[in-house]
């Protein structure tokens, strides 16, 4: 057993486990996570195809090292189901994913609680792959001659903020590029559905109808999401026409989230990839799906405005009807229902 090995034990107890084809389907997914479940109670699923266990209480349990059920999993994974996993051992969840995308030649990869092993691992990364670093800002910090992790941990947070010119983007990038990520682990159990139906009270051809109803399901499904502390990575469109016939079309979105108007562009898209031109519509479905919750989305760091100005309104909107009753706040194209109400 390596040095590494014992060192772990030092307080590296979050394993991230990943398949490397993220196309995996649903029911072997859910046969890793039973297996990750056969080794701790903790394990939270992070959909398509990677998932969290926190082994601290399980080391006490197996009388093994945290290495050492990674180990066991890895083996237990491929022998039993035939996917070859990656695992990284670290002691956040973050930490850990980025370790499990750089695994040694045993497919694991192990970084100690201890800092100069957190840095000797953080420091040479190239930016973009830091946890929550998008090509985007990966372009923004590396045109400041900020290439490597290492180089943005030793950056004052003041100097980082002004880069990125957005102070809670700055504190997230700087905090992991320092090693510092205090999300827990939670188990949840791997959600199915959130589904919403919306007929029409007479068939219609008007796209602004149609439009209108699709985004009034949207904004049903995302609160129920936000309520439920969930975010969707699938969205399917459903449209059902006059005659009994539907179509349905389904779209993997860039991240997960449970943004309404993340959610309404891709209803949007949908709906125009249909091309329908004479059919008359009689109702729609909008339908969330590959949920998982919220605390397990890998969202990364946005530097457009719009659209970080939207997602600060979401929560806005909830607590204020909430407060207040259903409608107070909503969507301007929506706004004649509640009034009439």
């Amino acid at each position: 057993m390596n040095e590494d090995t014992h060192r772990a034990e030092q307080g590296a107890h979050v394993l991230h486990v990943r398949v490397a084809d993220r196309r995996l389907p649903e029911p072997p997914y859910r046969e890793l996570l039973a297996l990750l479940g056969d080794v701790t109670p903790v394990v939270q699923p992070l959909p398509p195809a990677a998932a969290l266990a926190d082994v601290a209480g399980a080391t006490r349990y197996w009388d093994r090292t945290p290495y050492e059920l990674a180990v066991r999993i890895r083996t237990r994974a491929l022998g039993a189901l035939g996917l070859p996993v990656q695992v990284g051992v670290a002691s956040s969840w973050a930490m850990a994913a980025m370790a499990s995308a750089r695994p040694d030649r045993g497919g694991i990869r192990v970084v100690p609680d201890d800092h100069r092993a957190v840095r000797a691992f953080l420091d040479p990364l190239p930016i973009g792959e830091l946890y929550g670093v998008g090509p985007v800002q990966a372009a923004t910090l590396e045109r400041y001659g900020l290439r490597t992790v290492g180089q943005v941990a030793r950056l004052p947070a003041e100097t980082l903020q002004r880069v990125l010119e957005s102070r809670v983007q700055a504190r997230l990038v700087h905090e992991r590029a320092r090693g510092i990520d205090p999300r827990p682990v939670v188990a949840t159990a791997l959600p199915q559905t959130i589904s919403v139906l919306r007929g029409l009270d007479v068939d219609t051809l008007d796209p602004t109808v149609i439009g209108r109803e699709i985004l009034d399901a949207v904004v049903d499904v995302a609160h129920q999401l936000r309520e439920r502390g969930q975010v969707a990575r699938v969205l399917t469109l459903g449209v059902g026409f006059a005659g009994g016939s539907s179509v349905n079309r389904s779209l993997t979105l860039r991240e997960a989230t449970a943004f309404t108007d993340d959610l309404r562009s891709a209803a949007t898209q949908l709906f125009e990839r249909m091309g329908l031109q004479r059919a008359r519509v009689r109702g729609i479905s909008v339908r969330a799906e590959r949920l998982g919750g919220a605390e397990a989305a890998s969202v990364q760091l946005s530097l457009d405005a719009e659209r970080e100005a939207g997602h600060l309104l979401d929560p806005v909107v909830d607590q204020l009807n909430a407060r207040f009753g259903p409608g107070t706040v909503t969507w301007a194209p929506l706004a004649h229902r509640w009034r009439s109400a």
